[in-house]
Parts: structure tokens; sequence; C-alpha cells
């Protein structure tokens, strides 16, 4: 996997204040820049310069100065950032080339203190840095908004399911509706037939029939009236009870659910911080410790020679005093017992093994804060949709309960016109009369029947094709049912994919640079991806670990399996590189940033810097890399050069 093909642009970089430079420019070509010097000749300040530019705010403002500004021009856009001091701390403004720094902070600008170069060395979980830029937690948020709308479209399809099998009963009710009908239809037209008759004999005048006519159209309407309002208010009342079923389980719901305050997760994010910054301190502490005991080792094992050699006053007997039980103390310049050394160191060795399991630790609190975190904050949606779910229902339910009282009102009120229309058609009748009324009476509660049939027959011939529409639509509701699956199963092993092809990539490279930089008796370095169960708040899951192998041989080929502590520090540098360069490469980050910063390699030996420096420049557009100049001179002469900044 290499980098994309090279913009073959110069990159211009102009800066004010940044580390000790107080103002330059600078151009870089695609390719290998070196720049050499010697210490204190502001190349790390470049490379800070570089990365501020860039998005970085992990860059040194000058001693003297309380703003830098660093001013990046490629590809023909021009990207500024400017660092500000303010009571100790650093703020940044302006519109960098990345607007998300944490993948570049931790995989391309690789200075001296970078997490990912020094996580080999600290002990640290590889698998966390590896993991950090992608937000698992965000990931298991989808998976329940999947799984959310999976279960949605099962309950659809189990509506349809129901429904499908309620259409044979449905036609049946249709069937007899009909039925119905027709026989209604035939019954009122023979009393109608009779009203006709009965009214021919009536011998009223013409106007006190005319009079009877028009208080029976009244009494039947308003009889009408009367059944349309006590459907409606039959209707309302089921509705209101279902409404009030659903806000009891709504409340029933919150009640259940934990109470998340806000100032609880601020407190989370405070004390993640905090301990961020402990474990930066401890990250430190390591690293001084580490370079201190290597220098002892060094020191013991005779191989500093050219130092004992200064801080004896006899420089030839250099050799013998290799051999002795007694060593030159390389603070004051005595003879010291080398048992007495040793056992300082092993003291040493015992702080650092503590400083190690605290940071271990620090970062498992962390881990549990995250995971703590995110359960409030998962917990806070869920509470936000319930309480709109009920909000809805009680608005719903307030105004149904109001529409109930217009109806029972307006009820009363038929009921009362009804009685008064029933006694003034009473007043109207005579004997004959009487029979006339009750034949009116008869077909009006025929003709509300007919109606109140044909309503039901419009409902469920509606229902019917609603039913029949919506098993049309099963077809593609089982589509976006395996669609979600999958979608979900996409979201499951993202987290594994990442995983896998982090340690695929550091195994790969891994291999090629020991084979090209030749390590004597080190046969191999590789990652070892397990499952272990571990502790998250209250829960208990399985979680990958990164195990850090390494691989000797003897002078007869006999290989075996040493400790991480026992490599050397350029072997341990060379990892740490490779472990970033990985990270690189698994985040696709060559497709966002050209760039691949490298400083503070000198305890690799210069040959070895040189192979490389040759073997990474295939994965950036832009390689910059800080050497001394005898560590430069190993490398390509096509490099270009800068040597004053």
């Amino acid at each position: 996997m290499g980098a994309t093909e090279s913009v073959a642009e110069s990159v211009d970089v102009a800066v004010e204040k940044v580390g000790g430079i107080d103002e330059t420019a600078v151009s870089f070509d695609p390719g290998v820049t070196v720049l050499t010097g010697r210490n204190a000749t502001n190349r790390t300040s470049l490379l800070q310069a570089l990365m501020a530019g860039l998005g970085s705010e992990d860059v040194s403002i000058k001693g003297d100065a309380d703003e830098a500004h660093v001013e990046l021009s490629i590809g023909g856009e021009t990207y500024t950032q400017t660092l500000t001091r303010q009571n100790g701390d650093v703020y940044a403004t302006g519109d960098p080339y990345l607007a998300d720094p944490e993948l570049a902070d931790l995989f391309v600008f690789l200075l001296e203190s970078n997490e990912a170069r020094r996580a080999v060395e600290l002990g640290a979980d590889l698998r966390e840095i590896i993991m950090r830029p992608v937000d698992t937690a965000a990931i298991e948020a989808e998976i329940d908004e999947r799984q959310d709308e999976r279960d949605t479209v099962e309950r659809q399809l189990e509506e349809l399911d129901t429904l499908k099998r309620e259409l044979p009963s449905l036609e049946q009710r249709r069937q007899e509706l009909e039925t119905e009908i027709e026989d209604k239809e035939a019954q009122l037209a023979e009393t109608k037939a009779a009203i006709e008759d009965t009214d021919r004999e009536v011998s009223a005048t013409r106007d006190q029939k005319a009079e009877l006519e028009d208080a029976l159209e009244t009494f039947r309407d308003t009889r009408s009236d009367l059944e349309d309002v006590r459907y409606s208010l039959e209707t309302e009342r089921e509705s209101i009870s279902a409404l009030e079923t659903e806000t009891e389980d709504r409340e029933t719901e919150l009640a259940e659910l934990p109470e998340t305050p806000m100032a609880e997760v601020g407190e989370i994010d405070d004390r993640i911080e905090t301990l961020r910054s402990r474990r930066e301190e401890l990250d430190a502490t390591v690293n001084d410790l580490q370079k201190v005991i290597q220098f002892n080792e060094e020191m013991l094992d005779g191989t500093s020679s050219d130092v004992v050699a200064a801080l004896r006053d006899d420089p030839d007997d250099v050799t013998d005093q290799l051999v002795d039980d007694r060593v030159v103390c390389w603070t004051c310049g005595s003879d010291v017992d080398s048992e007495s050394v040793e056992a300082t160191v092993d003291r040493l060795r015992s702080l650092r093994t503590e400083k190690l399991q605290r940071r271990r630790d620090l970062q498992s609190e962390i881990d549990d804060l995250k995971t703590e975190k995110a359960t409030y904050e998962d917990q806070r949606r869920q509470r936000s949709r319930i309480e709109e779910r009920l909000e809805r229902a009680t608005d719903e339910l307030e105004r149904r309960r109001d529409r109930v009282e217009e109806l029972v009102a307006e009820r009363d009120r038929l009921e009362e016109a009804i009685t008064d229309l029933e006694d003034e058609v009473e007043r109207l009748q005579d004997e004959t009369q009487s029979e006339l009324l009750d034949l009116h009476r008869e077909a009006n509660e025929i003709e509300f029947e007919l109606g109140q049939l044909g309503s039901d027959l419009e409902e469920v011939t509606a229902e019917i094709e609603r039913i029949e529409s919506q098993v049309d639509a099963r077809e593609s509701l089982q589509e976006r049912r395996e669609a979600i699956r999958e979608e979900i199963a996409d979201l499951r092993t993202r987290i594994d994919r990442t995983e896998t092809e982090a340690v695929e990539q550091f195994n790969d490279h891994m291999e090629s640079v020991l084979s090209i930089l030749d390590y004597e008796n080190l046969e191999r370095i590789w990652i070892e991806r397990r499952q272990e169960t571990v502790s998250q708040g209250r829960r208990t899951v399985e979680q990958s670990v990164f195990d850090l192998h390494v691989v000797r041989s003897t002078d007869d080929g006999t290989t075996y399996e040493d400790s991480i502590d026992h490599l050397s520090e350029s072997e341990r540098e060379v990892t740490g590189l490779v472990f970033a360069l990985a990270g690189y490469l698994t985040h696709d980050i060559h497709e966002t940033c050209p760039f691949l910063l490298l400083d503070s390699i000198e305890a690799i030996d210069s040959d070895r810097i040189a192979r490389l420096v040759d073997y990474v420049a295939d994965y950036a557009d832009y390689v910059v890399v800080a050497l001394l100049p005898e560590d430069a001179q190993a490398l390509d002469d096509d490099y270009r050069r800068i040597t004053e900044i």
C-alpha cells in the first residue's frame, strides 16, 4: 500500500515565533527533505511549524513571545494557524490544512514525544492507540438505531401478517353488510309505500298537513344528528382510553429510566481530562527512566568505553577496568563497586515497572469513564425520546377530552330538542295521524340504520383496500429488513476489520523493515491479536488485546522469545516508528495528509536510518526528517538538504 500519486508541487511555509524560530520561510519539494544540523539549530522547531500549519496545536510558542503564526501554501491554497498564549494555556485559531488533527498527531507527526512512537517503550495499550480515532461509542449508538429500525420493520411485517389473516373475515363481513343494506332498502320502500297510503287517508287540512310534515322532517334530521354525535362520542372515548394507556406506559418508562444529571457527565469529562494529564506525566517519567536505565546498562556492559576513557585518569587502562569488579562513576568520575550500580539500576527498573503499571491503571480508569459517559448519553437520548412521545400523547389526550365535553353538551341539547319535537308532533296529529307518525318514525329509523350500514360498509371496504395495499408493500419491507441486518453486521465488524488491518500492517512492515535493517540475532517482532474478558464500568465484555512479541536467535540458529524490555534503544525506536506507520496506513491518513515528519531517531545508526528513510519515502508525498550531520551523510545524495533555518 503506497502513497497517493505525488502532487508534484512545492509547499511553502512561513513561520513566526514557533519554538526557537523568530521568523523564517522554507519551501519543501515532493519526496524526502532532510533537515540537517547540530542540536539547537531549530530543526525540531521547523517541524513543529509544519505541524501547526497542518492543524496540530501541540506546538511551542517562542519563549519571548505570546503569539505564534504559521502560513502553509500547498496546491494553490493557503492555510493559516495562530497560536496564542494566555494564562499559561495555548489557544489556536485560523484555518489550517486539517480540520481535525487527531490522526496526524498520532501517526504523522513522529517527533520524540509522539505517543504512537513511545507506545512500545512505555508498555502502553497498543490497541487503544490504534483504535482511539475510531469512535466506538458512536458505532454502538448507530447499531442501536439500526436495531430499533429493524424491530420497527419486523413489527410492521408481523402486523401485515395479522392483517392478511383478517382479509377473509372482512370479505365475509362486507357481503353480510351488502345483504343487510338490500334488506333494509326493501323494508324502507315498503314503509314509504305505507306512508303514502296512510297519508291519503288523512282528513287534515292542507295547512295542518304541511305543518305536520315540517315537524316530522325536523324530527328525522335531529334524530340523525343525535346518532352521529353519539357515534363520534364513542369513538373519542375509545381514543382517550388508548391515549391514557400510552401515557401510563411512557410515564412508567420514564420512572424506570435512571436520571442522568448533566453535571455528572461534565464531571466525567473533567475526570477524563485529569487522568489523561496524569498519564502524560507518567509517560514523560517512564521515558526519562528508560533513558537512564539504558545508559547505565551500556556503561555496565562496557559498550560506552569512550565515556569511561574520558573519566579515567589513564585512558589506556580502559580495557583492564572493563573486566574489573569496579567501574567508573559517570557522574563524579570515582571508582565504585559495580554491584552497587547494578542494585541502583534494579531499583530504577522496579520504579519504571511501577510507573508503567500505574499508567495501565490510569488507562483502564479512562476506558471505564468513557464507557460510563456513553451510557449516560444513551440514557439521556432515551429519556428525550420518551418525554417527546409523552408530551405528544398528553396534548392529544387533552384535545380529545375537550372534544368529548363538546360532544356531551351537543348530545344533551339534541336529546332535549327531540323530546320537544315529539311533543310538537303529538300535538299536531289526531288518531289517524298517530299511525302516520309511527310510520315516519319507522322510516326514519330504517334510514338511520341504512346510513350506519353504509358507513360500516365504507369502513370495511376501505380497510380491505388498505390491507391489500399494505400487503403489496411486504416485499419492499422484507428487502429493507435484510438491508438493515447487513448494515448492523457491517457496523459490528467495522472495529474488528480495523484491528485486523492494523495488526497485519504492523506485522508486514515490521518483517520488511527488519529484513532491510538486518539486526543481529533479532528474528521477528510481531503483534498477536487476541480476545480477553475485561470490565467496562458495570459490564463484563470481550475485548481485543494487542500483545507484542520479540523472537531472537542464537549463534547456532535456535530461536527463542525474548522480553520487550530487552530490546535495545535502536530496536525500540524502529519498532515504535513501524507501529506509527501501521496506524498511518490503517487509517488511510495518506489520503488526507501528504506529510510524514520524523525527528529524534539518533538512537538508530546512520546506515539503518538511511534504509529506514528510503522505506517510508514510499508512503507519503512529503517526508521531512531531522538528522545530525553525521547521520545525514548516509542518506541518498538526491534527497534535498536544508542546513540553515
